[in-house]
């Protein structure tokens, strides 16, 4: 059981790294280029006739300025000010009102924060779901690698879907794919409970049914591909603490799963139809939070402080088009390949980043270190205080941000120091397998 369950949260970890870098390109892509489109093309307004022998100077000092570094300057979290948030929506959107004194509206009771934190939560749920569960449904199909096909299935179809989201999101609209997505979501946790009421009732051998769960995965992974995306790419539109929101929210997701994890081994036996029970609890809770997703996301254009930026938004893209026209799907891959060239060692950082992470938590230490006290419950609460102190570092980004490239990919590449660390910790004689026992 342990094993089994040690396999289902690596698995899980997985995947929440993994789709946290592959969307770290898009995040910025809109930021960057409304941004540095803007800024070059409020340049004529901006000159003064005193200074016109500057003129031919000034738009490539503006355009070698990365305009992510200006962004990540300002401050995040629930007390930013009102000044630096107008300065901030200036550098975001560059607009004629965004330079006019008026005041941001409040996030009242800070909703629009809970709403991103709560999307950023919500899409990684089904998956986790169908991973936590992967007990019941290694018991009802023994013959089947259940968890491995169930990574393919979701990780092909995501990536392929998320490839053609990011070369080919102009042609669709991002609250359209949003709700899709969120929609399938529901569809997804949806067929699982009701087939297994109603048809695989808890016999084994039923493949069909395992048949109709792999497609419903990958199904799951389209609307993960839909959700994840635009989700990111409509909060990079917003002020930093939204992002920073939406961040904090995948780690909540682990910490939810935990939660749910600890509750069903403590409450349900460790038998067929405890894991039956356990993973329609599973299924129960991805469905409300779905829900909940749907709701909180289809509210949140109503709040002021969201009405506010969408109107920044559609005044900076009304403007570009009267001055350059429309853009030309030519035009969007060459801007995006040039985002792409100014965070590609943010990017290496993020792999970095994960790869050392991945390969040694949670299969390395959970496999190969046992605790005769706490027995199977000793992964159980590792994964657990991962979990934890992973929403915990993503927190204090509101209330302290590195704003040293250098100092960060630098520390990313320290992190290579955990490899002999654990090695030692682990395969040393009096080892810790030793001292736990």
């Amino acid at each position: 059981m342990a094993g089994a369950m040690m396999n289902r949260h690596n698995i899980s970890k997985a995947n929440r790294k993994i789709s946290s870098h592959n969307f770290v390109h898009s995040d910025f892509r809109f930021i960057a280029f409304v941004a540095s489109k803007r800024k070059d093309s409020s340049l004529p307004q901006q000159a003064h006739p005193v200074k016109k022998q500057h003129s031919q100077r000034a738009p490539p000092r503006t355009q070698s300025r990365n305009p992510l570094r200006k962004i990540h300057r300002f401050p995040m979290g629930f007390n930013a000010k009102t000044a630096d948030e107008d300065s901030e929506s200036s550098v975001l959107l560059p607009t004629v009102s965004a330079t006019t004194p008026n005041k941001i509206p409040n996030d009242s009771f800070h909703l629009a924060y809970i709403i991103y934190f709560t999307l950023g939560a919500g899409y990684l749920l089904p998956w986790n779901a169908f991973i936590t569960a992967v007990d019941y449904f290694a018991y009802l199909y023994p013959d089947e690698s259940v968890d491995r096909i169930f990574a393919v299935a979701y990780f092909v179809v995501g990536l392929v879907c998320l490839l053609i989201i990011i070369f080919y999101a102009h042609k669709s609209d991002a609250y359209v794919r949003i709700n899709v997505g969120l929609g399938l979501f529901v569809v997804c946790l949806l067929i699982v409970p009701l087939m297994d009421v109603f048809y695989i009732k808890g016999r084994v051998g039923l493949y069909d049914g395992f048949y109709v769960t792999v497609a419903t995965v990958a199904l799951s992974g389209l609307a993960d591909a839909l959700v994840q995306g635009s989700l990111i790419g409509a909060a990079s539109e917003l002020p930093e603490t939204y992002m920073q929101a939406v961040v904090a929210g995948t780690a909540g997701s682990g910490v939810l799963v935990s939660a749910l994890r600890i509750i069903t081994k403590a409450v349900y036996p460790q038998n067929a139809d405890g894991l039956r029970k356990s993973a329609n609890l599973y299924f129960a809770v991805g469905i409300v939070v779905m829900v909940i997703c749907l709701v909180f996301y289809n509210v949140a254009p109503r709040l002021p402080v969201m009405k506010y930026y969408a109107e920044l938004k559609t005044q900076a893209i009304n403007e570009e088009k009267e001055e350059n026209g429309p853009l030309t799907a030519s035009v969007l891959r060459s801007t995006l390949w040039h985002v792409v060239d100014r965070v590609k060692w943010y990017g290496s950082g993020i792999i970095l980043i994960y790869v050392v992470t991945l390969a040694i938590f949670p299969g390395y230490i959970t496999e190969d270190v046992h605790s005769q006290i706490l027995k199977d419950w000793y992964p159980i609460i590792l994964i657990t205080g991962y979990n934890v102190f992973d929403l915990i570092g993503k927190s204090l980004t509101s209330v302290y941000l590195l704003e040293n490239s250098k100092v960060a990919i630098g520390g990313t590449v320290i992190r290579l120091l955990f490899f002999p660390l654990f090695y030692g910790a682990c395969m040393a004689p009096n080892s810790s397998e030793q001292r736990f026992q």
